[in-house]
């Protein structure tokens, strides 16, 4: 009887036994089961974003090709415009090749049975019989290449004519908030608004005789920040080491009036590029004669129909 009951035991315990271990192995298959679909679900899940994300990646790509190429074709424009008024002729160049939008060419690239004649075109190369007939042997012959023609830029002579000197008049006055030897004026110039312009006349000319009073300014130096204020043209004065004079222009001049000097073309730099160092050569040839006239090598500064440019009372002396 005990044997019989041991060998009872012994077998309750081993199918107790194999009925857990069967319960945990079918726990784990379930659960192996749900992660694999759970990694399913979230791969697809991912895809789909990632989709998405390119999508809204190249939309804004293509609207940004679309802004810069909108900026490349204004600067164009405002180069053509500034060369037409010096005087450089434009020249057409032959389009080198057709343009398409990026999809097109993603499509080109993806599509390996594309016709070939389409390629060609895209690619501007000329059309040329890819099949001869049989037994033939003769070449087609080769087109001529137009050389293309280039377009010249022509430089001035760096004189008095790059210039751009016209009369202005002083609307305001006020000391520089930050540099105890600079005006701040606003000037006139013949333009939609007025310049701002720093000037180092404290120490050699009062407050109260610049306000309204009309000057020769020279409108096309590049804009430089003076102590935190915008300078965008400078007073012309006649200088020595004991005294600074502003030049006074002749009667009836208005502001916008163009200094003319004979001999010399006026066709001034929008702004004079300040690697070319225009204004430091042409500078040594601004004085004043002994008739207290301004002028470039000995010819004076003139308003056309209205007189000369005249320094106070400063004779022989440097312009700058």
């Amino acid at each position: 009887m005990v044997k019989l009951f041991q060998l009872n035991l012994t077998l309750g315990t081993s199918l107790y036994l194999y009925r857990m271990s069967k319960t945990i192995l079918d726990r784990i298959i379930f659960n192996a089961r749900e992660a694999e679909t759970t990694i399913t679900e979230l791969t697809s899940e991912i895809k789909s974003l990632t989709n998405e994300y390119n999508k809204i990646r190249i939309g804004k790509l293509l609207e940004e090709n679309a802004k810069l190429e909108n900026e490349v074709e204004l600067a164009k424009r405002k180069l053509i415009n500034l060369e037409q008024r010096n005087g450089i002729n434009q020249v057409s160049l032959p389009i080198s090749r057709t343009s398409i939008s990026l999809e097109d060419k993603s499509n080109i690239q993806k599509d390996n049975n594309i016709n070939i004649q389409l390629v060609k075109k895209i690619e501007n190369v000329p059309m040329e019989q890819d099949t001869k007939a049989e037994g033939s042997t003769e070449k087609k012959p080769k087109k001529e290449k137009k050389p293309k023609e280039k377009q010249t830029q022509i430089e001035l002579p760096i004189n008095f004519g790059r210039l751009d000197l016209r009369i202005g008049k002083i609307e305001n006055v006020e000391r520089h908030p930050d540099a105890d030897s600079l005006y701040v004026l606003k000037i006139n110039c013949g333009e939609e608004k007025p310049r701002t312009v720093c000037s180092g006349l404290v120490k050699h000319v009062p407050l109260e005789q610049l306000k309204d009073a009309s000057v020769v300014v020279l409108c096309n130096l590049k804009p430089v920040k003076m102590r935190g204020v915008t300078s965008e043209a400078m007073v012309m004065c006649a200088s020595s080491p004991e005294s600074v004079e502003v030049l006074i222009p002749p009667s009836g001049a208005v502001p916008g009036d163009p200094v003319e000097c004979d001999g010399y073309n006026r066709s001034p730099d929008p702004i004079m590029n300040p690697k070319k160092k225009i204004f430091e050569t042409v500078a040594p040839d601004l004085h004043t004669n002994d008739l207290l006239q301004a002028c470039y090598k000995n010819t004076p500064w003139k308003i056309p129909g209205k007189g000369n440019i005249l320094a106070k009372s400063l004779k022989n002396t440097n312009i700058k």
